[in-house]
């Protein structure tokens, strides 16, 4: 039977595609009713898109199979935007007021507005956490109703490249499918994986990917810090290859003897391990190999966090993603960073209703595709598919662009991205708010220099000369 309700989410990962479908109970609990799962190294590298054909036609095959899975339409996906190219950078909005002032909500929506206008070259403001408002000297999470004389908002920008935000964006546009929202996949991550007293108390979420590994510092209950490394566990695969064997052959023997960490001690130097029936490679130096590349990989997490947090991950480091099996990765974690707290988040909070064997797997590489799952809240679900098909062919399925106000810059949601098409239409929006100011304006300075005339021309000698003469022409009437 065709699914009248469900809500469908599309993870774009730094080497596959995920799509899934499901169902929220009002417990909150989420059945998933469908998943596809596609390759796209050969088009999606490091989590960034370069052929946007190719793209374009996974996404299709996915909504494609999703639908034949449910035997209904897919009218719109919730998508989740992460890659190499996005980094957050810090900012800070400053402005000065009268004495005696009272802070109000305009003055720090002011402040919000200003700070997403940033220009900065060839990126693209994704999304803005703020940190916090300094009023005066003290820092206020909510400044309003606060008496000051000096407003400071401070700003994490989420930065991605202009070009490949257009290129993601064109990718959905080119497969004719609607966008629900854009979501940062990290922060979709972040909320379906973190407790809250983790959050609060300041944590370090890693997630070891394929080709990336993302970075997202908190504190507070506030994004600190966001960054993604270009090194992820196929950097593994390819170390291991190196010693004469195919990346199949590579990527096997990883899932089976790699561990993040071995005592000296235990390494026996006689035993080997087998790449085929016919070769056969040192356990020594195949631990070598792995443990090196993964102790690059932990210095260049713990550089990622900034300097001011190393004394303040009181809920430690939060471990998930396909790189978190690995056995012992905790223990290389705690050697490299001196961080006694680490935890590997092999699953999301949520309870999540699944026989999909991807699902029930529980290994850290639905978590990301799962968050944006749960941040979903608008149906997707649209005509059911008639499996005898249409002899005629008229059963092709149209996609309208979905007609929803722009998402303004001083909307609090944090994670949701503004899609290009919303982008532009609050570009226009903007355009024509500030042809109508204009407008105001010039009519306002016409009206000043009219007056300003009429007063000149009242004042003028020979405008005086002619008053003199009405007036004394005026007299003598009066008197005779």
């Amino acid at each position: 039977m065709a699914a009248k309700e469900f809500i469908v989410a599309i993870e774009l990962g730094s080497s596959k595609m995920t799509g899934i479908a499901g169902q929220k109970s009002i417990d909150g609990s989420i059945q998933v009713l469908a998943v596809v799962k596609e390759d796209a190294s050969s088009f999606i590298r490091k989590g960034v898109v370069y052929n946007i054909d190719k793209t374009a036609q996974c996404l299709s095959s996915i909504v494609k199979k999703l639908e034949t899975q449910l035997k209904t339409e897919i009218t719109q996906v919730y998508v989740g935007v992460g890659g190499q190219s996005i980094r957050s950078v810090k900012n800070v909005i400053c402005k000065d007021l009268p004495s005696e002032t009272i802070v109000t909500q305009d003055m720090v929506i002011e402040l919000m507005d200003e700070n997403r206008n940033m220009k900065y070259q060839d990126q693209e403001i994704l999304d803005a956490a703020v940190q916090e408002y300094k009023v005066g000297s003290q820092l206020q999470l909510d400044p309003v109703g606060i008496q000051a004389t000096h407003l400071e908002g401070n700003f994490l920008n989420i930065l991605e490249r202009k070009a490949f935000y257009k290129n993601l964006n064109k990718c959905f546009e080119t497969a004719g499918i609607n966008v629900a929202e854009m979501y940062l996949a990290p922060l979709a991550l972040a909320d379906c994986v973190l407790t809250e007293a983790e959050r609060r108390s300041g944590c370090a979420l890693v997630d070891l990917g394929a080709d990336t590994t993302t970075v997202s510092v908190f504190s507070k209950n506030i994004l600190r810090h966001l960054a993604v490394i270009p090194l992820g566990s196929n950097n593994i695969t390819k170390d291991i290859a190196t010693l004469q064997m195919e990346e199949a052959d590579a990527e096997r023997m990883k899932l089976k003897y790699a561990s993040a960490f071995t005592d000296n001690n235990e390494i026996d130097n006689e035993l080997k391990y087998s790449i085929d029936p016919e070769r056969q490679i040192e356990s020594r130096k195949f631990i070598e190999i792995v443990e090196g590349r993964l102790e690059e990989i932990i210095e260049n997490v713990w550089y990622q966090i900034p300097s001011e947090f190393y004394d303040k991950l009181l809920g430690g480091i939060i471990l998930t993603g396909g790189g978190s099996n690995m056995k012992n990765i905790e223990k290389a974690f705690a050697n490299h960073t001196h961080v006694d707290k680490i935890r590997i988040a092999k699953f999301v909070t949520q309870t999540i209703v699944s026989n999909h064997e991807l699902i029930k797997a529980h290994d850290g590489t639905m978590n990301t595709v799962l968050g944006l799952l749960a941040k979903g809240d608008i149906n997707c679900a649209g005509n059911a598919i008639d499996p005898n098909g249409d002899l005629f062919g008229n059963t092709q399925k149209t996609t309208q662009p979905i007609d929803r106000k722009p998402r303004q810059a001083t909307e609090t949601d944090p994670g949701v991205i503004r899609t290009q098409r919303e982008k532009e239409q609050a570009d226009e929006i903007k355009r024509r708010q500030e042809e109508e100011e204009e407008r105001l304006k010039k009519e306002e300075e016409a009206k000043k220099r009219e007056e300003e005339e009429r007063i000149r021309k009242e004042n003028s000698f020979w405008n005086k000369a002619l008053k003199g003469i009405k007036q004394f022409g005026k007299s003598i009437v009066e008197e005779e």
